[in-house]
Order: structure tokens, then sequence, then C-alpha cells
């Protein structure tokens, strides 16, 4: 079709002329409303990026003579924040002569990788740096793609919520909260008036 004859017809229409394939022969165009489109596309990828799962990185601090009610805490909230869809940089710290008994850190890591296999992955097998041992662990592909589901949910959920639903619950009506008082005031001068006493008649 003609480019004359096209733009006739997209501005016959209310529309727009938009190239599509420009790089092909001939080049290829669409009639539609640009303006919506781009509309569209801008709320899409809003939509994705809600929906995308943030990883952070926790780092977990241990020594080569941590109590063993200490090490089974810091495991259990290093699972619960694997299990979110984060890593984990578990540390061990050397102090003083320590440093001469790596082999205590590498299997202290090699626990916490072994504890936490359900869940994590060794993404970075233990290494040192200066007097810092540590390794890096990460979700296993399923609680990885869990957590994106439930991100997924979360961000459809909250573009469903209707728009001032928690005003309209969470506060109580202007008019009657300041009609309370004089309500208030009014039953107290009754219930202080004797039964069956009359106000004199103003003249």
């Amino acid at each position: 079709m003609p480019l004359e004859a096209a733009l006739e017809m997209a501005r016959a229409e209310g529309l727009d002329l938009v190239e599509i394939s420009p790089m092909a022969s001939p080049p290829v165009c669409k009639i539609m409303d640009y303006g919506k489109f781009k509309y569209e596309e801008k709320k899409k990828a809003s939509e994705a990026k809600r929906a995308q799962v943030t990883v952070l990185l926790k780092e977990v601090k241990l020594r080569p003579k941590t109590e063993e009610h200490d090490y089974e805490f810091k495991v259990r909230n290093t699972r619960r924040f694997i299990e979110d869809g984060n890593k984990a940089k578990v540390v061990i710290q050397f102090r003083g002569r320590e440093i001469t008994h790596k082999e205590q850190g590498t299997a202290i890591l090699e626990d916490v990788a072994k504890d936490l296999k359900e869940v994590a992955v060794v993404e970075q097998p233990p290494r040192m740096e200066g007097r810092l041992m540590f390794m890096i662990l990460a979700p296993t592909p399923k609680i990885a793609q869990r957590a994106r589901e439930q991100a997924r949910q979360a961000a459809m959920a909250k573009r469903q919520q209707p728009p001032g639903e928690k005003e309209a619950g969470g506060k109580p009506a202007a008019p009657a909260a300041a009609g309370a008082p004089a309500a208030q005031k009014q039953g107290e001068a009754r219930e202080g008036q004797p039964a069956g006493e009359t106000q004199p008649a103003s003249t």
C-alpha cells in the first residue's frame, strides 16, 4: 500500500501510522493508537519490575569457637533468609592464633552447607580474605522459583486492591465523631435533671 494511502486511512480512523519493522523490504507499518500503545508498554514494564525479586546478600559471622546454641540460632536465621530468595555470605572470623587453625573454619562452613543443603547451594566455596574465611550460599532453583512466585502474587494482590480501601475501613466517619461529644453532653444534662421536673419558661 502506498504511504499516502496508509496515512489517509490512519487519519480517517483517528489513529497513527507506526513503523513496526523499518529494516524489512518493504517496511512494515501498523495503524494504531500510539499513545495507548506506549502507555500499555510502560504498564507492562512496571508490572514486570514489581514482580522481580530483589536478591539481598546477608552476612552471617561465626567464630572457630562459636557455641552450639549460637551456631544453631544463626543457621536458622540464614535458612529463613535464603527461603525468601536471598543469598548468604557465611564468614568465619579468626582472631590471634586462631588463624593457624584454618581447618576449623573450613569444617564449620562445611557444616553450614550441609545443614542448609535442602534450601541452598554453595555458589562460592570457602576462601580466605585476610583474617576472614567465607563462602556464599544461594537458594536452590526450587526455592528461588518459589520466591519469585510469591513476589509475583504479592504484586498482583497489591495491584488488585481497590484504591482508598484502607482509608475507608480504618477511619471513622467525620460527622459521627464530631457529633458524639455534643450528644454525650446532652445526655449528661438529662441525667442530671430530676424526673418530672420542668424548667421555668422564660418570659
